[in-house]
């Protein structure tokens, strides 16, 4: 049994994609899928987290991910609190421990958090009270549990099979929480076929990413992949780990509707945001029809409210 879960083998933290089984995993993707809306449609609400509190406690910026989770616990009826760490006592030299034990005391049932420093979230769930979940929302660049499963909804919502598919991850590898926590769903469902591309200095080490292709030419990295995912390039290592400034990384690795075609016809491209347009990507592709970046968003909040509803589904059956 993987130590997020409990005995009865439900979910009671999210800090990692990495060993959670797979009927558990289809379980959140198949509730998210029942979740899920087109633009333009009603939200799903409802209150089966009626009188349970969400604290969404963020030391790193964040847009997308801290909305959806808001969001999401809105629409599930239960209250929220947001903590900003340049708000929070914690700039008085509180410890994170402490801020969480305060929240702890004041009756929070998920504690949602974003931190830049590795090991953060575990560390907190092996020290709050056994009635409080823990939710990652992003580790250093360990992990992004919420991401992996959005990005597995978006593809699953566009192609019939993870085991016959060919999925290339393009960019940033070695930092990227986001292309970690895609490895370990894409695995974990089956995918066979899973690159990742980069140029040598942002390639992971050897040890990591066990059984993917390696490619450092984004031509071979493409051929006839079924999904694209393009990942952001923090333009301020493009000074510290030698790489070339921005318009040579696009020269060489930005996703052009050239560079596409070399993907199959029907190929899907993807990315987390925010988007560098001109460095890792080209408008005229993550605003084109094969993009289905937008998708992505709106299934963040679909996932969220899978997992929030999972993990205090105890509390609402109380």
């Amino acid at each position: 049994m993987n130590e997020q879960q409990r005995a009865d083998g439900s979910l009671r933290h999210l800090i990692t994609l990495e060993n959670l089984p797979r009927p558990l995993l289809e379980r959140l993707l198949d509730h998210a899928q029942s979740l899920a809306r087109p633009l333009g449609a009603r939200a799903p609400v409802s209150r089966a987290l009626a009188g349970c509190t969400v604290a969404n406690l963020f030391t790193e910026p964040s847009t997308r991910t801290r909305v959806s989770f808001e969001l999401a616990a809105k629409r599930l009826g239960a209250d929220v609190v947001n903590l900003e760490v340049q708000l929070s006592s914690r700039v008085k030299g509180e410890s994170m421990l402490d801020t969480v034990f305060t929240l702890q005391s004041l009756h929070i049932d998920a504690l949602v958090i974003r931190d830049a420093e590795p090991g953060v979230p575990s560390t907190v769930a092996a020290h709050v009270a056994p009635h409080v979940s823990v939710l990652s929302a992003g580790e250093a660049h360990v992990s992004h549990p919420t991401q992996g499963l959005l990005d597995a909804l978006t593809i699953r919502q566009h192609k019939p099979s993870f085991e016959t598919l060919s999925i290339a991850v393009v960019g940033d590898i070695r930092h990227s929480r986001v292309a970690r926590s895609a490895f370990h769903v894409f695995r974990a469902l089956g995918v066979a076929d899973l690159r990742i591309v980069a140029p040598p200095p942002l390639m992971p080490e050897p040890g990591e990413f066990s059984g993917c292709a390696r490619h450092t030419a984004l031509e071979s990295g493409l051929k006839d992949v079924d999904v694209v995912m393009m990942l952001r390039i923090q333009t301020e290592r493009m000074a510290q780990a030698d790489l070339p400034d921005a318009d040579h990384y696009y020269t060489s690795y930005g996703l052009t509707p050239e560079r596409l075609a070399l993907a199959r016809p029907d190929a899907i491209v993807m990315h987390p945001q925010p988007m560098n347009r001109g460095i890792e990507i080209a408008s005229e592709v993550a605003d084109g029809p094969q993009s289905v970046i937008r998708d992505q968003v709106r299934n963040g909040v679909a996932v969220r409210m899978a997992v929030l509803s999972e993990v205090l589904a105890w509390r609402s059956a109380g």
